[in-house]
C-alpha cells in the first residue's frame, strides 16, 4: 500500500474547484430531468436524454475524477503535476466545454457543439498533459501508475471520439452508431471503470478494512480489461451488428463490482462506514448495469450505471476527498503546536450517512422511471435526483465551512 505523502500534496483549491462542481451538475442534471420529463427517458437517441447523460458523465463523474486525480496522483502515487498553476483555467475550460456540449445537444444548435468538439478533447489533452510526465517519471508503485495511465490514456481516445461526434452532429451528419457505442465503450469501461478499480486497490484497504489485491492478480485484470476493450472496439467498427463490445463493457464492469463486493465480505461490520455503505451500494448497482447491458437492456443499464452506481462511487469518495483537502489546508496555514480537528470532525460519519440516504431513496425512483416510463414519474424521479445532490453539496460545504470555523476559533484569517 502506497504511503501518504501530503507534503506533496496540491494546493487544495486545485481539486475542490472540480470536486465542488459535481453536485452542482447532480442539481442541473436534475433540473433537465424536471423540464423533460416526458421525453428523457424513452430512448438513448433523444436530445433531451443525450444532454442528461452528457450531465452525469462529464458534469457529475467527469469534475469528480479530475478533482480526485489532481488530488491522488502527488499524494499517493509520488507524480509530479506538470503546470498545475493553469489548473484553473482547465477547470473553466473543461466545465465550459460541458455546458456547451449540453446545450448543444439539447438545443441541437450548431455553434456550441462544434466549440464543444474543441473544447472537450481539449481539455482531456490537458490533463495528460499535466499527469502523464509526472506518472512516467515518478519512482515506485508500478501497478498503480500503470493502471492510471491506461484510464488517462482510454480517456482521452473517448474525448477525442466524442469530440468527432459532436462536430458530425453540428454538421448535420449522422452519426455512425458503432462509433457511438465506441466512444461509450472507452469513455464507461475503459476510462472511468478502469480508473477506479486501479485507484480502490488503494483506497479500499486504505479507508475501508478490505484485504488488498494481490498485484499479479489486479496485473492480470488490468491487461485482460484494456485488451478486450481495444479489441471489442475494434471489432465493433468492423461488424456494429456484433456483440462483442456490450458484452466486453458488461463483463469488465461485472468484474470490478462482484471482485470489489467479495472484498467488502470480509469486512467487520463495526468497521461499516459511510464510505464503505456508498461503496456497497454503488458496486451491487454497478453489477446490475453490467447485467442489464448484457440482456440488451440498454436504457436500464445506463440508469443504474451513470445514474446511480458511479455516482454513488466517486460520490462517497468526495465525502472523504473534501475534509481530507481541507484538514490538510489548516495543517499548512496553523501554527505548530495548536491542535487540528480530525477529518470526521470537519464532516462527521453522520453526515456522510444522510448523503447515502438521500441517494439511496433517489435510486429506486429514477431506475423505476426507465422501467416505466411516465412523465410524472419521471419528474419524481427528477426530485430526488435535486434532494439527493443538494444534501451532498450541503455536506461538502459543511466541511470547508467547518475548516474556516476552526480558523476563525485560533486567530487566523478564513
Amino acid at each position: 500500500m502506497p504511503k501518504l505523502r501530503l507534503d506533496q500534496a496540491p494546493p487544495a483549491t486545485l481539486p475542490l474547484r472540480f470536486l465542488l462542481a459535481m453536485p452542482c451538475w447532480g442539481v442541473a442534471g436534475a433540473a433537465l430531468l424536471l423540464v423533460d420529463g416526458d421525453v428523457a427517458l424513452l430512448t438513448r437517441w433523444h436530445p433531451a436524454t443525450l444532454a442528461l447523460v452528457h450531465v452525469w458523465t462529464l458534469g457529475i463523474l467527469g469534475n469528480a475524477m479530475f478533482g480526485s486525480l489532481l488530488q491522488f496522483l502527488p499524494a499517493a502515487a509520488g507524480a509530479q503535476l506538470h503546470g498545475w498553476q493553469g489548473a484553473s483555467a482547465l477547470h473553466a475550460l473543461f466545465n465550459l466545454g460541458v455546458l456547451l456540449l449540453v446545450a448543444g445537444l439539447h438545443a441541437q444548435a450548431r455553434w456550441p457543439l462544434l466549440a464543444a468538439g474543441i473544447v472537450l478533447p481539449a481539455s482531456f489533452l490537458w490533463l495528460g498533459a499535466m499527469t502523464i510526465p509526472g506518472l512516467v517519471a515518478a519512482a515506485g508503485e508500478r501497478l498503480l501508475r500503470a493502471g492510471i495511465g491506461l484510464a488517462l490514456a482510454f480517456g482521452m481516445l473517448a474525448a477525442l471520439a466524442g469530440g468527432g461526434l459532436a462536430l458530425l452532429l453540428a454538421r448535420r451528419i449522422a452519426w455512425p452508431l458503432a462509433a457511438v457505442d465506441a466512444h461509450a465503450g472507452l469513455g464507461v469501461l475503459g476510462w472511468m471503470v478502469l480508473l477506479l478499480a486501479t485507484v480502490a486497490r488503494v483506497v479500499m484497504p486504505m479507508f475501508q478494512g478490505t484485504a488488498s489485491v494481490p498485484p499479479r492478480a489486479q496485473a492480470s485484470w488490468l491487461a485482460v480489461v484494456a485488451m478486450g476493450l481495444f479489441a471489442a472496439v475494434v471489432a465493433h467498427l468492423r461488424y456494429p451488428a456484433d456483440r462483442t463490445l456490450p458484452l466486453a463493457v458488461a463483463g469488465g464492469g461485472a468484474s470490478f463490482a462482484l471482485g470489489a463486493l467479495w472484498l467488502q465480505q470480509r469486512v467487520p461490520r463495526a468497521r461499516h462506514s459511510a464510505l464503505f455503505l456508498h461503496w456497497r451500494a454503488g458496486l451491487l448497482a454497478l453489477a446490475l448495469a453490467a447485467l442489464s447491458l448484457a440482456a440488451g437492456q440498454g436504457m436500464v443499464a445506463g440508469a443504474l450505471a451513470l445514474g446511480v452506481g458511479l455516482p454513488l462511487l466517486v460520490g462517497g469518495m468526495t465525502l472523504e476527498i473534501v475534509p481530507f483537502v481541507d484538514w490538510i489546508a489548516l495543517r499548512r496555514r496553523v501554527p505548530r503546536g495548536v491542535q487540528l480537528p480530525g477529518v470526521q470532525r470537519l464532516l462527521p460519519d453522520a453526515s456522510r450517512r444522510r448523503a447515502l440516504l438521500a441517494h439511496g431513496a433517489a435510486a429506486p425512483l429514477l431506475v423505476a422511471a426507465v422501467l416505466w416510463p411516465m412523465p410524472w414519474l419521471a419528474r419524481l424521479a427528477a426530485l430526488g435526483q435535486l434532494a439527493a445532490w443538494s444534501v451532498h453539496g450541503y455536506a461538502l460545504a459543511s466541511a470547508l465551512l467547518a475548516g474556516r470555523a476552526f480558523l476563525r476559533r485560533v486567530g487566523q484569517p478564513a
